[in-house]
């Protein structure tokens, strides 16, 4: 028996002794930064130093798959690129994510651990990576860049300035109303419509366009006022997500001015030119119901949406069809949606604690250079276009590509052939009108104190605005609704506002 005990308790012994050692070689292979714990690739770092060595540099990309040959393809286009600029052979490499939505897989991977060099950010930036601080300050980096540092537009300075973790050289995700170029110049309101765009202007435009093309009603939006509001806000007095009355700030959607904008919208369902399926119109039946001529005038968001409504508008309906941008409903101001420059709401990190950071920029610099956006924008040479001398002609298979990570076209100078132009007139006028009638918002980032109120106060609104608009309630309780937002919170919301935009 004591032989026993003593065999079971060396035993044991020789059990604590391995956990011990597995332990201190665990920690010795772990990374503490003090924010975070992350797995350090040993191999890998022992190599950056090493100009003969390729440098790996693990990414996560929206809709792109190691399991996908058209993005591995891609990648391997993109690290050849590098690598010729950089003078050192780069590896850019997929990090594999789980499935489900992308920024909830993408969460996971970061609190995981695995947190990879180069990261595009969608839908958030997770509450995880800032209270971690995994996220790169990008601000030294596009200083000393040449080419992506000549993509800044103002509102990405801006945005920078308040929030220097994403960079998204795109443009600003501004809608616009536009409407087929022929039934425009058909119209006898259209004229004045475009010359003095009041909401009475715009009213008399949508009746036309009703009875005379026998539509189901002028406008439609998928499920939400947003696209009305990029038309009418400003005329209405909305220039701000908060506005001044008197001598405080108050949250625009309990103002006046949004009182006397819904009041304009419930007329327009009333009258049948606000779609009365609106509430359940979603993006695909909103686009299918335009192309269909069903509806007179939609928005789409300037640059690349507006183009897709070109050519589609166009192809199923000819020529004739391509749209014309209408401008902003003009009152009190006038003007599209503000851009909300308190910090980009997607875009490309870097890993604060990667080991080649400086790599991982270089692979953005690169994509913003003259032949990386080539690649970027129009894929590969006798597939996606064709080249004569400096011009470039488009092929039928353009239409599969898209933009992985600039899609801004500011100083793309490429020369296209006329009879394949990179976007319609439609579009490219999208994006002058845009810069035409820009403004910035004054919205800030909701502390989390105040988040879970906020979205019930982001509630009580949308209801509200949809029963007003639809008939269920008056406009005349429009005070009710705004004692029930500053009971949920909005006395402390618009408080912290007024420290805030004071400053």
């Amino acid at each position: 028996m004591k032989k026993i005990i003593q065999v079971v308790l060396a035993l044991c012994m020789a059990m604590v002794l391995f956990t011990g050692c597995n332990s201190k070689k665990e920690e010795k292979d772990t990374v503490n930064t003090g924010k975070q714990t992350e797995t350090a690739d040993k191999n890998q770092n022992e190599k950056t130093d090493d100009k003969t060595s390729p440098v790996i540099i693990k990414t996560v990309i929206k809709d792109m798959s190691s399991d996908d040959e058209v993005s591995v393809k891609f990648l391997e286009k993109v690290s050849e690129g590098v690598s010729k600029q950089l003078g050192r052979e780069v590896k850019i490499e997929l990090a594999p994510i789980s499935e489900g939505t992308y920024s909830e897989s993408l969460g996971l991977l970061i609190q995981s651990g695995v947190i990879p060099d180069l990261m595009y950010f969608q839908g958030g930036d997770y509450q995880f990576a800032i209270t971690q601080g995994i996220l790169e300050d990008l601000r030294p980096y596009i200083e000393e860049s040449t080419y992506v540092k000549s993509l800044i537009q103002p509102y990405n300075k801006a945005r920078l300035e308040n929030y220097p973790y994403l960079l998204w050289l795109a443009p600003d995700r501004i809608k616009v109303p536009v409407v087929r170029q022929d039934w425009l110049d058909g119209s006898e309101t259209g004229k004045a419509l475009l010359e003095n765009p009041t909401p009475e202007n715009y009213k008399e435009f949508f009746k036309e366009l009703v009875k005379q093309h026998n539509l189901l009603s002028a406008y439609t939006v998928p499920g939400d006022i947003t696209e009305l509001d990029t038309v009418f806000n400003l005329a209405f007095g909305v220039t701000q997500t908060w506005v001044m009355e008197g001598d405080s700030y108050v949250y625009s959607k309990v103002s006046q001015a949004t009182k006397d904008k819904l009041g304009f919208y419930a007329e327009l369902y009333k009258e049948g030119l606000l779609d009365k399926e609106w509430i359940s119109k979603k993006w695909d039946t909103k686009e299918s119901a335009f192309y269909n001529g069903e509806v007179g005038v939609v928005a789409g968001t300037q640059g690349s949406v507006v183009n897709v409504y070109n050519n589609k508008m166009t192809g199923q309906n000819g020529e004739s069809a391509k749209l014309a941008v209408l401008p902003p409903a003009k009152g009190v101001a006038q003007g599209y949606t503000p851009s909300d420059v308190s910090k980009e709401s997607r875009g490309w990190a870097i890993n604060a604690y990667s080991e080649n950071k400086d790599v991982a920029f270089a692979i953005l610099e690169y994509m913003a250079s003259p032949e990386g956006q080539v690649l970027d924008k129009l894929g590969y040479e006798d597939e996606h276009y064709t080249k004569e001398g400096e011009q470039y002609k488009l092929t039928d298979k353009i239409g599969e590509w898209w933009p992985r990570f600039h899609e801004s076209i500011y100083q793309f100078e490429a020369n296209f052939a006329p009879e394949t132009p990179y976007y319609s007139q439609a579009a490219e006028k999208a994006l002058d009108m845009v810069v035409q009638y820009s403004s910035f918002d004054n919205s800030f980032v909701i502390p989390d104190d105040y988040a879970t109120n906020w979205d019930a106060q982001e509630a009580l609104y949308a209801e509200f605005a949809a029963e007003v608009i639809n008939g269920n309630r008056s406009i005349d309780e429009f005070d009710t609704y705004v004692k029930e937002w500053y009971a949920l919170g909005g006395t402390e919301i618009t408080e912290y506002a007024n420290e805030v935009l004071n400053k």
